[in-house]
This record gives C-alpha cells, sequence and structure tokens, in this order.
C-alpha cells in the first residue's frame, strides 16, 4: 500500500490542533503537494490552551487562537496546502460525541476526498510521552464518520437536507500510528517538513533545539552526512 496514485486525489487532513499536519506527517503531505494533489485541512480546534499563563503573562486564549490561525495559514503555505478550515472547537475537550461524528461526517461529505489523513485514536504513548487526549478523540471521531457513516444515505439523514450527499473516502491513512503498515520515504520534503513546523512560532521556544531533535529521527541506516528519513501510517483502503 502506497501513494503511487495514477492520477490527482483530493487530499482531507483531519486532525486536532494546528502544527498536528506538520508535525505528524508535513513531510509526506509536502510530497503530495509537489506530485500535485489537492490538500484541504481540516483543524477541530484553534489550539487556544497551547500556552503556559505562569510565563506567557500578556498571552489570552483569544489572543493565542488568532496567532496560530495565522501560523497555521502560514505553514499550509509551505506544505503546499491549497485551504485550511478551522472548526473552533474547545482545545482540550475533544470527546468523540455522536454530535461531533455528525460534524465530521458533514466536512467529509462537503470536500469529498479520496484520500483522508488523520491519526491513531489507538497511540496511548507518542515520542514525547503520554499521547494529547484531543489526538486520540479526533482520530476516533474521524474513524468513526469514515465508517459506517459518511457513506450510507440513513446515516444522518439531517445532512441530506443541507445538500450534503453520502461519500466514502477510498483510503485512510491515519498518522502518529504506534501500528504501521505503509511507511513512505520523505527525505527529500523533510527539510520542507522543518520550514513549515518553524511557523508555528507560538509552540516552538527555541527553533534551533527542535531543528536538531527532528533532523536526529534519521533513519538508523542513514547517516548524519546523508540522513534519510521516512514518515509511517497505518492505512485503511476501502477500494
Amino acid at each position: 500500500m502506497t501513494d503511487n496514485w495514477t492520477s490527482p486525489k483530493n487530499i482531507l487532513v483531519i486532525l486536532a490542533h494546528p502544527d498536528d499536519p506538520e508535525f505528524f506527517c508535513g513531510a509526506t503531505l509536502a510530497r503530495w503537494a509537489r506530485a500535485g494533489h489537492q490538500i484541504t485541512y481540516v483543524l477541530m480546534t484553534c489550539g487556544d490552551k497551547g500556552y503556559n499563563p505562569a510565563t506567557h503573562l500578556d498571552m489570552t486564549p483569544e489572543k493565542l487562537c488568532g496567532l496560530r490561525h495565522m501560523e497555521q495559514n502560514n505553514a499550509a503555505k509551505i506544505i503546499g496546502a491549497s485551504a485550511v478550515h478551522f472548526l473552533d472547537l474547545a482545545d482540550g475537550y475533544l470527546i468523540p460525541s455522536l454530535d461531533l461524528r455528525r460534524d465530521i461526517v458533514r466536512e467529509i461529505r462537503r470536500y469529498k476526498p479520496d484520500i483522508l489523513v488523520t491519526c491513531d485514536p489507538q497511540n496511548l504513548f507518542a515520542q514525547y510521552g503520554i499521547n494529547h487526549p484531543d489526538h486520540r478523540a479526533c482520530g476516533q471521531i474521524v474513524l468513526d464518520a469514515v465508517f459506517p457513516a459518511a457513506g450510507n444515505l440513513v446515516y444522518f439523514p439531517e445532512l441530506l437536507k443541507e445538500g450534503f450527499q453520502p461519500h466514502m473516502p477510498k483510503e485512510v491513512w491515519c498518522s502518529l500510528t504506534s501500528q504501521p503498515n505503509t511507511t513512505l520515504d520523505v527525505t527529500d520534503t523533510w527539510d520542507t517538513k522543518l520550514q513549515a513546523i518553524l511557523e508555528h512560532k507560538t509552540q516552538v521556544p527555541d527553533a534551533d533545539k527542535l531543528i536538531e531533535r527532528m533532523k536526529s529521527r534519521r533513519t538508523e541506516d542513514s547517516t548524519d552526512e546523508n540522513p534519510r528519513y521516512e514518515e509511517k501510517f497505518r492505512v485503511v483502503k476501502y477500494a
């Protein structure tokens, strides 16, 4: 299962926070944009709790929300995504509810992706420790929306009244996974990923340390002089 598609694809990325697309799979998204695929982001929150009130005395959730909108749009341009949309739900409070499932079914039917990208809801632990609950909730909501609801007429008939016809993605790519079945070599676009991450200035207090950390993630079979980088996914195909 690879990304050697023979025609341009409509790719929808649904994740929890600004900077999730870049950190989780930015090099892959840049690779796809470079190949001519159309990429749209839908982010559930604006990440308005992503600061420490004890050290950022002049920051407020409302101010940070606006900054993170701007940062994410700038990062998406570097990646090559065509559009960014925010649901602006409460950061840190995502729950896999039926209402949110309906909202995501609506977005899937609105954008009609061939390829849907989200994150793995089963990944409790990440490289930085405990995986954020929003990440896990987002993945659960998206996967529950994909199957069995998004492509089925009898799920959420109220969406039909809004004009949203059923649609089923052909593939779902789960990033930030501990059980991958697909690995992409993204060496050629790793620097693009880094450039995009650095646009998230409110989340990157020390750019040099971040660059050093990200460059250390080269594959074990490569060297500092000739690094190779990969991004891994759990991919489910429906067609």
